[in-house]
């Protein structure tokens, strides 16, 4: 069913959040982070090093952060302002998508040196580009929560109660403009980070890319579906980047 998207943000809450964990007394302790996530960046092909050659570690633990922050919100829309329908998703686009927030936030981790103990300090290490990401990713994790909203009360009444599982034209807001904002403004979300780290970490690019060809694909099967199934569709709404 739809709603098992919820466990997807289950996982993740879970997951990342113990990762952050980690990382976290590994900064502020000044660390090293456990040898089974040495074995990790070893297998990955990560050099151990005794310290970064940048701003690695904060930026690392921001974006792991940030991630996990999403984890929650998401799941909190799920649970308390999300109506799913009936449909349902393939079996292996679910195992695919648990395994997916695990391997986004050990990602994030590999992007660190092992050895923390003779790091920069971390108020040495804050850069305009953490400000720019972080202000970037509250800007689009807002609008990507007023479109979840508008999506939810297109099958509740004005007091909450849902009374429609069916499709409906959704309007207003950034809506006006695509088929699936909240699409884009998830993109948005991923680049904020890549943002934080630096723009320079190009396997955080390579993240992006995925949730850029993941979400315009939905997208555009969405935006195609509207047309089909909506005679009264505006013709001028693009499937998921503005005027794209």
């Amino acid at each position: 069913p739809h709603r098992w998207f919820t466990h997807f943000y289950v996982v993740s809450v879970l997951w990342n959040g113990f990762l952050l964990v980690w990382l976290s007394r590994a900064v502020f302790l000044k660390g090293s982070l456990p040898s089974w996530i040495q074995k990790v960046h070893r297998a990955l092909g990560r050099e151990t090093r005794n310290e970064d050659t940048g701003n690695e570690h904060l930026s690392a633990l921001l974006v792991l952060l940030l991630l996990w922050l999403h984890s929650c919100r998401r799941l909190a829309e799920c649970l308390w302002t999300s109506v799913f329908s009936n449909g349902v998703i393939h079996i292996v686009q679910y195992c695919f998508g648990l395994a997916y927030y695990i391997a986004v936030g050990s990602t994030v981790l590999c992007q660190v040196p092992t050895n923390i103990m003779n790091g920069k300090e971390l108020s040495v290490q804050i850069s305009w580009y953490h400000f720019a990401g972080v202000v970037m990713y509250i800007w689009a994790s807002l609008h990507q929560h007023k479109c979840l909203v508008i999506l939810a009360n297109l099958r509740k009444t004005k007091s909450g109660q849902v009374v429609s599982l069916g499709h409906s034209i959704p309007s207003g807001h950034w809506f006006e403009r695509v088929s699936c904002p909240h699409y884009f403004a998830e993109l948005l979300i991923y680049v904020s980070m890549a943002i934080t780290f630096g723009f320079h970490n190009m396997t955080w690019w390579c993240v992006v890319m995925y949730v850029l060809f993941n979400q315009a694909l939905a997208a555009v099967l969405c935006h195609d579906f509207y047309q089909e199934n909506f005679s009264s569709y505006p013709k001028h709404r693009k499937a998921f980047i503005p005027f794209v």
